[in-house]
């Protein structure tokens, strides 16, 4: 898929902005604070609806005006579309060629995005939450269904965690809201499960080439309970043997929003006892793992969005990342300078920014 257009009204710091993009490589090269991340942060929004960068959706809008719109033309093998985001006080709206979608599910999922940040390189020694975050994300693009299920999931989990506050509880009440969040908890932690099993394939062999042979990396998806065809029962009963710690400690303490991911290499938890090497390593893996399982599971390479991510690596991982995806995928990069960017292709289009302007320094 490609990204053939961007249209940007009162986004960040751009009043108005559309861009023509290389169906190839992207390059916006400038200072710091000029605009380049909004950018990939637009594209990013485009796909997702979402900011990688803010849970504030007003921190989209620009200073003093009331409402953002980014819209796009995507290609796929099935034809063309066009995607469309408007933001206001009054909300989102969601648009895939030109009619509004009521659910954000039927949304998600058209365009596929993989971001690679330096936050990302956090991804193997940052917190639990980070990581489940990061299967959500990348899960949700696609299987719109889990996008459904973690939402009841969630719903509920707010729910029972707000009456187990109260003085009085109504144990039959209650029972009612075991069986809800186990019947949608059940589901998401069933295909987080097979997605890191998925993803763990596609990233030990990727791994181990970028390590040349030196080191094996495994995935472990750690959750409280036991997956097995008896998951909706053994919830249950958990919830229920911890009826009386819940209501002390007045929150739910099982389920898979205290889930957990573990990246091993060499049969160590690499955030504990890895270099910063391996670290990093693990960290591109799974970058360009999720790219091959979103090519397996949708039948065509998702955009591949680099936010200043290459003076992060050393020479070597920079030439691992680039061989693996140019010619695959639509990849757009952020840059200060070009001076660390090396096996570059001929076909590329070079933008230079200059806060919120952008002139096209070169292109092939």
């Amino acid at each position: 898929m490609k990204l053939l257009n961007i249209f940007l009204k009162n986004f960040r710091n751009y009043p108005e902005l559309k861009l023509e993009f290389n169906p190839n490589l992207n390059i916006f090269i400038g200072e710091n604070a000029q605009g380049k991340t909004n950018l990939l942060e637009s594209i990013y929004f485009l796909a997702l609806t979402r900011s990688p960068r803010t849970a504030s959706e007003k921190e989209l809008i620009r200073w003093q005006q009331s409402n953002t719109l980014v819209s796009g033309v995507l290609s796929r093998d099935i034809g063309k579309m066009d995607l469309e985001i408007q933001l206001s006080s009054k909300g989102r709206k969601t648009k895939i060629n030109r009619l509004e979608q009521k659910k954000l599910s039927d949304y998600i999922g058209k365009m596929n995005v993989v971001l690679f940040s330096p936050e990302d390189l956090e991804l193997v020694k940052g917190s639990p939450a980070k990581r489940r975050r990061f299967i959500d994300i990348e899960l949700g693009q696609i299987n719109p269904i889990y996008l459904y299920d973690l939402s009841q999931y969630h719903r509920i989990l707010k729910q029972r965690n707000s009456y187990l506050k109260k003085d009085n509880i109504d144990e039959i009440y209650l029972s009612v809201l075991d069986e809800q969040l186990v019947e949608f908890g059940s589901k998401v932690i069933e295909a987080r499960s097979l997605f890191i099993k998925q993803l763990e394939k596609n990233a030990q062999a990727l791994h181990q080439k970028i390590s040349h042979g030196k080191e094996e990396l495994s995935l472990e998806y750690q959750t409280q309970l036991p997956i097995s065809n008896d998951l909706q029962k053994v919830y249950l009963e958990k919830l229920k043997h911890d009826r009386q710690r819940e209501s002390f400690q007045k929150t739910t303490l099982t389920g898979p929003h205290r889930d957990e991911l573990i990246f091993i290499v060499n049969d160590n938890p690499v955030a504990v006892y890895g270099s910063q090497g391996q670290q990093r390593t693990t960290a591109l893996s799974i970058k360009l793992a999720e790219i091959e399982l979103m090519k397996q599971e949708v039948g065509e390479y998702p955009i591949l969005l680099l936010d200043d991510v290459m003076s992060e690596l050393d020479n070597q991982r920079q030439i691992d990342l680039l061989e693996s995806v140019l010619g695959k995928t639509q990849t757009f990069v952020t840059t200060t300078t070009l001076d660390h960017l090396q096996n570059l292709p001929d076909a590329l289009t070079i933008y230079q920014v200059n806060n919120g302007s952008l002139s096209v320094a070169a292109s092939e």
